[in-house]
């Protein structure tokens, strides 16, 4: 028999917003079935109606105030997809004090404020999910909360942006260089006319904190996460890396550490060919987890878009719906228990590639080599293409050390009278 009717009210009929209205409604048989209740959008905000619209909204359903919709006293549970940090907090943490649950696809209000958002809910005694935050529809986060709980998880590794998945594999498959690759991903909609917060690392900075804090039961600090962005890789990189048996990736990493500590970053990788994340192409995203229990998993699909993020808000909507008619909210709580302590940049340890011009002179492959010895940087192998005038290039891939001890090699190296410039430092994830 079904429960009573839930009602939903959205806040931003953008991109998320719209491709979650369109399949509440499109698939409303279905989702009733499901949730085992009618589940009804009653009002829709948003700033601007006069703009084209991928579906139509009833002039009884629109309204330009959020507050309203925060407000409505026939209204369960609140959907924000306003994105950013400042109204979209106030809306969210005005919603929870109204006793109605949240649903948010907002991964910078999450990753920077989560903790004080799900200790509202708790407090309150609702719920707050978040799972199109994070890679669109691939359900990583109810995977680890509910699906891979038993595990202890040991590392992720994910594709955590599509944007620059897209670039990366145009510059590899077609040789690219990175300004033409992101001139295309801006033309076909996939980079915004300002790419920074793709290209420089930044959402999927946000992103990885979300995962891990979730997977090691510790909130981890978005703000002290290290991050490089994806602009500095060349053509010549990505050949080098195809010459050694490699990819480039931006990979977001975290790794529980023996210390205690994390291991929490995002950059460019080599990733081997043989892994399940090399194959991984255009815009789409996947998570590959390793857990003591489950070995390992990986989740792979559409991380953004209409109606890949409105299919993880509307799948979080269901599960308020059911907590809703059957008296169960806050049913999966927030499990952190304290800040992380994060692993410093010198502290991490990683193999990497290094590329450098180097005078072409005999006695040059040697030299460096003792110094990268001498600091601890072990070599795993080396190419030395054939040079042609004054100058050359040696590109090493080294075993694993710490960045430590790798940057002190590179500046050692950098003040010889041989090493003209460190090209390039990538990092290696095997």
């Amino acid at each position: 028999m079904a429960g009573r009717q839930v009602n939903v009210g959205i806040l931003g009929f953008g991109i998320v917003g719209s491709g979650t209205y369109h399949i509440l409604t499109d698939n409303a048989e279905q989702i009733e079935q499901r949730a085992g209740c009618p589940i009804v959008v009653t009002r829709v905000a948003d700033i601007d109606w006069e703009r084209p619209r991928p579906c139509v909204v009833s002039p009884q359903q629109r309204t330009t105030d959020a507050v309203a919709v925060v407000n409505d006293p026939e209204g369960d549970i609140v959907v924000e997809t306003i994105g950013g940090v400042g109204i979209a907090q106030d809306l969210v943490l005005a919603a929870i004090a109204a006793g109605k649950s949240v649903v948010t696809s907002n991964k910078e209000l999450m990753a920077k404020h989560g903790e004080r958002i799900l200790a509202a809910a708790r407090d309150r005694g609702v719920d707050v999910q978040f799972e199109g935050s994070v890679c669109g529809a691939i359900p990583v986060i109810r995977s680890l909360k509910e699906g891979l709980e038993a595990n202890r998880i040991r590392q992720i590794k994910g594709i955590l942006n599509g944007t620059t998945n897209y670039i990366l594999t145009r510059m590899t498959e077609d040789g690219l260089p990175f300004r033409d690759a992101l001139a295309e991903a801006q033309s076909l909609g996939y980079a915004e006319q300002d790419p920074t917060a793709d290209v420089e690392g930044i959402d999927a900075t946000n992103k990885i904190a979300i995962l891990a804090s979730i997977a090691f039961g510790l909130r981890v600090p978005v703000g002290e996460v290290h991050r490089e962005g994806i602009a500095h890789i060349t053509p010549t990189d990505i050949r080098y890396a195809g010459e050694l048996g490699y990819v480039i990736k931006l990979l977001a990493v975290a790794k529980r550490g023996s210390n205690g500590k994390l291991e929490v970053h995002v950059s460019p990788c080599f990733v081997p060919r043989k892994h399940p994340l090399a194959s991984v192409s255009n815009v789409f995203n996947a998570v590959f987890i390793e857990g003591h229990a489950c070995d390992q998993v990986m989740l792979y699909g559409r991380g953004a878009g209409s109606l890949p993020t409105g299919s993880a808000v509307v799948s979080d909507v269901i599960d308020c719906a059911r907590n809703i008619v059957r008296g169960a909210q806050g049913r999966v709580p927030c499990t952190c228990e304290g800040a992380a302590t994060l692993k410093s940049l010198d502290e991490i340890e990683t193999s990497a590639y290094l590329r450098m011009t180097v005078k072409d002179r005999p006695g040059v492959l040697g030299k460096t080599a003792t110094i990268l010895g001498e600091e601890g940087v072990s070599v795993k192998s080396v190419i030395q293409p054939e040079a042609g005038g004054e100058r050359a290039e040696i590109v090493w891939l080294t075993y694993a050390t710490t960045e430590h001890r790798l940057r002190a090699a590179c500046a050692r190296l950098q003040e010889t009278d041989v090493v003209e410039e460190i090209a390039a430092i990538i990092r290696v994830e095997d």
